[in-house]
Formats: structure tokens, sequence, C-alpha cells
């Protein structure tokens, strides 16, 4: 006999981003704020509409979960721009930190060894946080002491740019140090 599953979606109490305008609020009762942010008081939704409709404004509810709910006249499409343009200021503000990984072998030679160190000093100039990873392959893991000292000399040779943000530690077969780039106008 087949199974048979049966999956219901609840939207009762999801939390929507958008507000209810005007006729979309169902309270029978709203707590009402006028445009200039002083309470009008406790009303009917019907006269609550009416008297925003007399202004030429919207009735927004703000706060669905009070008991009344809050709702404010305001000129909701105005109210909606000015929102998308503080959020697209906040984006413009952000600055996103990606971890670049460098990786290399305790018995790592000078010169493959200097072409990490610029690796991982471009990755600091561009912003970025750089794991250094070291890996053991076979009886290397004996030897941990030689990565752990050319993490610190990679660290040293770094230390203009960087900070050490994660000391060197051993996760399985593999150590791990994490730089992150100094913050600016610090300089030692």
């Amino acid at each position: 006999m087949p199974s048979v599953f049966y999956f219901v979606i609840w939207r009762g109490d999801t939390i929507s981003k958008e507000s209810r305008v005007n006729h979309e609020i169902r309270a029978r009762e709203v707590r009402v704020i006028d445009a200039n942010g002083e309470q009008v008081g406790i009303m009917n939704i019907r006269d609550a509409l009416r008297l925003a409709g007399e202004r030429q404004l919207d009735l927004v509810e703000v706060a669905p979960n009070a008991t009344p709910p809050v709702c404010r006249i305001m000129d909701y499409g105005k109210h909606k721009y000015e929102q998308s343009k503080r959020e697209k200021v906040a984006r413009k503000k952000q600055r996103v930190i990606n971890i670049k990984e460098v990786r290399m072998t305790p018995k790592i030679d000078d010169h493959d060894f200097d072409v990490k160190v610029r690796a991982a000093e471009r990755f600091l100039k561009a912003g970025d946080k750089v794991k250094v990873s070291v890996r053991f392959r076979g009886r290397e893991i004996v030897h941990a002491d030689l990565a752990q000292a050319k993490l610190a000399q990679l660290a040293d040779l770094l230390k203009d740019i960087g900070i050490v943000e994660r000391l060197p530690k051993l996760e399985g077969r593999q150590m791990i140090a994490v730089l992150a780039p100094k913050p600016d106008g610090t300089k030692e």
C-alpha cells in the first residue's frame, strides 16, 4: 500500500514585510495616530478610514500585534519610496568580507613560500581575510612545529598589512591560521 504524505503550509502567523493598508486592515477597532505623530485615539475602522480619506492619505497598520492594532495616517507611497532609498544607501555602505585561502605544505620551498606570501598580501590589500592552511600528508604530521614556524614566518612578513585573527591550530590533518586586514590608519 503506497504511503501518502500531505504538506500543510501555515501562513497564519507569518509576519510580512508589507504593512496592511486601508481596506486590507482586518481589525474592528484601531488606535489611530495622525500624520503629525499625535494620537487621535481608539476608533472604529470605518471612522479611521474616513478620517484618512478626508486628509487624502492612507491608513497604514504599523503595529498589528498590539491590542488594539496601531494604525498611522500617512502617505504610504512616499513612505515606501523613502524606505527603499534608506535601504539602498545602507546596501551601498555595506562591505562584504570574503575569506580567501592559501594552502601549503610544511616542506614548501622558499620561492613557493614567497609566491604564497604575495598572494596573501594581495588578498589582504583587497580587504579580504586570508585563511592559511598547511596540509600534512602521511607522516608529515609529526613535524607540526615546522608548519607552525612557517605560519609564524608568514604572519611576521605580513604584519604591516594584516593581523593574526586566529592563531595556528591543528585541525585533523591540517594546521589553520586566519589573517585579517588591519583596520584603516593602524600601522606598526
